[in-house]
């Protein structure tokens, strides 16, 4: 990255015009938009698909992350166990019914770990209860995300949502 100074205590950066894994970009950025997706439309099941077999989701507070401590409010080590995670939703749980709305911006390829890409992208959920109709800002927040590329596409090989809040309203039931 080259600096320019254009005035006192003013410096920005100017970034290169493409980067080594631009050609994967617009996969990636589906893949994102393809989970945000089957939740909101109720596919919650399809997101299972989205995961490496051995992947892992978690979701954790910000202040958590930041201090590195292990609480998560969710943590799948693998596809099938998030896959047992929403069966027990859909036929062993009791809560209110209603849905999510994902807003997502800022997805970024930021480098490479072990063979995958490291992708970081922000997020806003709007829950909206089936009953009474009620809107609320349900959780916001940032995904790190590891996502493996091979000739048959992009999958996840761990999915970390970090939301900004200290607490959840209620319980989580639907994954974000």
């Amino acid at each position: 990255m080259k600096s320019t100074e254009t005035g006192p205590n003013m410096t920005f950066k100017h970034l290169p015009l493409a980067t080594p894994h631009e050609s994967h970009f617009r996969a990636v950025e589906n893949l994102i938009y393809e989970w945000a997706r089957a939740i909101d439309d109720n596919r919650v099941e399809a997101i299972c698909e989205l995961l490496a077999p051995q992947g892992r989701y978690t979701v954790t507070s910000r202040f958590n992350n930041d201090r590195q401590l292990p609480m998560a409010v969710i943590d799948c080590h693998s596809a099938a166990q998030l896959r047992d995670r929403i069966k027990s939703m859909r036929i062993a749980n009791i809560y209110e019914p209603h849905h999510y709305r994902h807003i997502v911006s800022g997805v970024q390829i930021t480098g490479e770990q072990d063979g995958a890409l490291l992708v970081v992208s922000n997020y806003l959920i709007v829950r909206t209860m089936d009953l009474d109709g009620n809107m609320m800002i349900y959780s916001s927040g940032q995904c790190h995300d590891l996502v493996d590329v091979t000739p048959d596409g992009v999958c996840f090989r761990s999915r970390k949502y970090i939301y900004d809040s200290r607490v959840i309203e209620t319980l989580m039931v639907i994954p974000l």
